[in-house]
């Protein structure tokens, strides 16, 4: 998400950071490099003259210049102008109206209209514990509303039964009815898309709005088309109130144009970012996580949550005991490997941790990535029980049975059993330390985390979480892999 724009930035402001006195020619050079950078991304160039200029006439100001960290001091007030150019408030979804709070979904054929109210509906369900229905009003595209009872099925949230030949309108009217007397807290209406914006597509969305009275009308756009996605965003707005947008395909996209000019041109807030083709692959947009994370600051809430919403407690406890007991077998490394994947994979997390936008980049070239993730469960599936109990007791020719077993090689048999070899050396300085209350001696001298030297990475900075509590931990193998490449 924004790499490449990230990249750019990241370039720019790491030589600011680097001198320990700014001039105002300084600052004008790289505010010239980043205007440079945000049209690159695609973002509309009256965003840009207005972004710059503003960054410019307080960056160059006395209280800067004369600072004892002056670049630091540039990049808290750029960080400041992407929030506020992202749309500075997170804005959530307006639904405590008397039930039921109708959500109109609308937008362009392949946006991703039907999986987006899906993926809404389910976040409703699943952490404000709305019961919601969803009616498709898409009568045009073969099959639409079958796809999105389906969906619903997968999500296990209602969906209005289908009725041929019923038009729009008259869907719109049925829901409605229905919602009320079944007693649901939101009606989402997934409407029909064209392939381009036409009349007749907005004299339709407006006859549904108003039969339904929406208390959320929510565009969805594809980030990918970058300016495009801004143009309809403008042409919806002037035919439909909107409420919001919605913005799918943001995991792939790395120039950022929509995302960045959306608020400002539009006036309509982002509410929600779609991160992939999974269910689940939805965020709530919040613009100073996605300004963190763009100039490579990172996102630790968002890395925190993701880990409470993945992390199983019963798992996590249980890996807290024996850690206390300086205990750490090939099950206990497996069960990690496995949360970092459900929290979204080493790339993902990778980005969420401050200052390790680049080490992505990294990550890709020496080979750590999710697949080995996958190669490493692999080969923890083709040992017994008691090879993952008791790992020593693994020979040369247990390995050559193991590496046959997975489809890999005794080299990255060897390579995991190095991991879970640091690892628990790891627990076992914790136990000598005092158990879970060492903890905070390790944080204090240097931030250090176990098994992983004594900048976190390696000895180089940043990459890991706790080990054995739940944290999604980078094991320090892979740690030094990637630390090699850096």
């Amino acid at each position: 998400m924004f790499d490449s724009l990230s990249n750019r930035l990241g370039d720019v402001f790491g030589k600011l950071r680097g001198r320990g006195a700014l001039t105002e020619a300084d600052v004008r050079a790289a505010m010239r490099e980043v205007r440079i950078a945000l049209l690159e991304a695609d973002v509309a160039l009256p965003v840009v003259r207005s972004f710059v200029d503003q960054v410019t006439d307080l960056a160059i100001g006395q209280n800067v210049l004369r600072s004892v960290t002056p670049g630091q001091q540039v990049v808290k007030i750029v960080s400041d102008a992407l929030t506020e150019m992202l749309g500075s408030e997170t804005a959530e979804l307006e639904i405590a109206v008397t039930p039921p709070a109708v959500i109109m979904m609308v937008g362009l054929q392949g946006s991703g209209k039907t999986t987006t109210t899906a993926k809404i509906a389910k976040r409703l369900k699943d952490k404000e514990r709305k019961k919601v229905l969803m009616a498709s009003l898409d009568v045009n595209r073969p099959a639409a509303q079958e796809q999105l009872a389906v969906l619903g099925s997968q999500i296990d949230v209602a969906t209005l039964p289908i009725v041929a030949g019923q038009q729009p309108v008259e869907i719109a009217r049925r829901a409605l009815q229905a919602a009320k007397l079944q007693g649901y807290d939101v009606l989402m209406l997934d409407t029909a898309g064209r392939l381009h914006v036409d009349q007749q597509l907005m004299d339709e969305m407006q006859a549904v709005s108003r039969t339904a009275n929406p208390t959320e009308t929510l565009l969805v756009v594809d980030s990918l088309t970058g300016q495009d996605a801004v143009q309809v965003a403008q042409r919806f707005t002037d035919q439909v109130p909107l409420t919001g947008v919605v913005l799918t395909r943001m995991d792939g996209d790395a120039r950022g144009g929509a995302a960045l000019s959306m608020r400002a041109v539009t006036g309509k807030p982002i509410k929600f970012a779609g991160t992939g083709e999974k269910l689940d692959g939805l965020e709530l947009f919040q613009p100073s996580r996605i300004a963190g994370r763009i100039l490579g600051m990172g996102d630790v809430v968002s890395l925190v949550e993701r880990a409470a919403e993945t992390i199983q407690a019963e798992e996590a406890e249980a890996m807290a005991k024996k850690m206390a007991k300086g205990q750490f077998d090939l099950d206990d490394l497996r069960t990690q490997l496995n949360q970092m994947r459900r929290m979204g994979g080493l790339g993902a997390l990778a980005g969420m941790i401050p200052g390790l936008k680049k080490a992505q980049a990294a990550m890709a070239e020496s080979g750590a990535n999710d697949k080995m993730l996958i190669h490493f469960d692999a080969i923890m599936s083709s040992m017994t029980p008691k090879e993952r109990a008791k790992p020593e007791i693994i020979t040369a020719k247990r390995k050559i049975r193991i590496a046959n077993g997975s489809g890999t090689t005794v080299q990255q048999v060897n390579r995991v059993l190095k991991m879970h070899q640091e690892m628990s050396t790891a627990m076992k300085k914790i136990r000598k330390m005092g158990g879970l209350k060492g903890l905070g001696a390790l944080f204090g001298k240097g931030g250090g985390i176990p098994g992983m030297g004594g900048g976190g990475m390696g000895g180089g900075g940043g990459l890991g979480g706790l080990p054995g509590l739940g944290g999604g931990a980078i094991p320090p193998d892979l740690a030094n892999l990637i630390n090699k490449k850096k």
